[in-house]
């Protein structure tokens, strides 16, 4: 009997110390979900994220560019800001993004806490200021209240509603993937064109930009290293935050994480398909003309970078009331 425990015991250890490994030795390690420190600011994070009341029309929330229920983006080639307004740049996704080096495409908000204020006062996208839209928080006696029970004391400001929403996006992580589940040590858990894509997409480079744990985010790199990229978009990238000639072009690496979910691709929008990406990316990144069966094989590991998506439910949002601001038209 002791022996019999003695040997599952050290069976057991072995398959740890297996399952450790094959993270460890991995470009790209798994993500796990997380325990908010805080869920009454969490709380508070996800109704302001939901609240189309921040804008100057009343229509547009954080939401209604990082859709929740369509990968954390709109699925658009660039979003749709105030007046119909259209966006210069393809909405990244904000799940997972708390894993990011920085925000948008550019780096110009260091953390999601500066990217959180940033949309609220922008013309093109909520197109509120920050004053107003703390004084519309702060005609709803609810909203006050729920910012006394998440911050311990009475008082809203603009730092106090972009901390809420950035510890609610923290928690939009994604892990439980197929990909995560092989790293922790589920052999079954790929298939061999899976993996042939997962060996492919080591051995040409695509890893040496898109690893750690988001498979990205975590490096800027130019766009177009051996060819460059034909696009419309006027967006600089890089240059447009730091003035510099050598920047052009050069953008925050985006996660691979539930990439099949946030199409349209690249800064612009421009590729509709995975496929089509991919092609891309081989030429003007690696100078490498995929053909159809490595172009398959990648498709097929990159949509096994797809996790559990948050459940999250609409929050119920405190009421207007007379004194709270009407919302200016288009």
């Amino acid at each position: 009997m002791m022996i019999r425990t003695l040997v599952a015991s050290l069976l057991s250890i072995g398959v740890l110390v297996t399952s450790i490994n094959v993270s460890a030795n991995e470009p790209i390690q798994p993500i796990k979900a997380v325990k908010p420190k805080n869920p009454d600011m969490v709380e508070l994070g996800k109704m302001l994220f939901f609240d189309p009341r921040l804008s100057k029309s009343g229509f547009i929330s954080c939401n209604s560019c990082h859709n929740l229920s369509m990968g954390g983006t709109d699925n658009i080639p660039t979003s749709i800001g105030h007046a119909w307004q259209q966006g210069p740049i393809n909405a990244p996704t904000v799940l997972n993004a708390g894993m990011n080096l920085a925000q948008f495409w550019d780096g110009r908000a260091k953390d999601l806490k500066e990217q959180a204020g940033g949309p609220i006062a922008n013309p093109g996208e909520m197109a509120s200021t920050h004053k107003v839209a703390v004084d519309v928080l702060n005609s709803m006696p609810q909203y006050r209240a729920h910012f006394e029970k998440a911050f311990g004391s009475e008082g809203v400001n603009i730092d106090r509603v972009t901390t809420a929403i950035a510890a609610f996006e923290e928690t939009l992580v994604t892990p439980g993937s197929r990909f995560d589940k092989w790293l922790e040590g589920d052999k079954k858990a790929l298939n061999k064109q899976e993996l042939d894509g997962y060996n492919l997409f080591k051995s040409s480079g695509c890893a040496g930009c898109h690893n750690g744990p988001a498979v990205g985010g975590a490096l800027y790199q130019k766009f177009g290293v051996h060819h460059p990229y034909e696009t419309e978009s006027t967006a600089e990238g890089r240059k447009g935050v730091t003035g510099k000639d050598t920047d052009l072009h050069v953008f925050k690496v985006p996660t691979l994480r539930n990439i099949e979910l946030t199409y349209p691709y690249f800064h612009d929008g421009a590729v509709d398909t995975l496929e089509e990406a991919v092609k891309v990316m081989g030429k003007v990144q690696l100078d490498r003309d995929f053909n159809k069966n490595e172009i398959d094989s990648l498709v097929a590991f990159l949509k096994t970078l797809t996790g559990d998506q948050p459940d999250i439910k609409m929050p119920i949002m405190p009421p207007s009331n007379n004194d709270t601001p009407r919302p200016q038209p288009f």
